[in-house]
């Protein structure tokens, strides 16, 4: 999939973005090399890979390092509230905004 010119302008116009000549063929350069890599990484047949959970349980065994989900912080949510204008089930109350 090569790009063109129009199809560079067009992404431009889209970003809101003005390019110079040089600028736009260095774009259309840089994206057709990018689309090249991306083609050639889908030619590769991937039938029967596992996918790994981390780049480097290619290389070695790895255990994701996930601390316990434990409270770790008192609840505050009385003394956070004292200063609010208005409080109720433990909610701050707001004025309507939206009608």
């Amino acid at each position: 999939m090569a790009l063109t010119q129009d199809d560079i302008a067009r992404i431009a116009n889209l970003a809101r973005l003005e390019l110079n000549t040089n600028e736009s063929e260095r774009m259309l350069t840089g994206l057709n090399q990018f689309f090249e890599v991306v083609e050639q990484m889908r030619a590769v047949d991937t039938t029967g890979v596992t996918p790994l959970s981390h780049p480097v349980a290619a290389i070695k065994d790895i255990e994701l390092r996930l601390r316990e989900d434990v409270v770790s912080e008192p609840d505050n949510r009385e003394a956070n509230q004292r200063s609010a204008p208005a409080v109720e089930n433990g909610m701050f109350l707001v004025p309507r905004v939206i009608e």
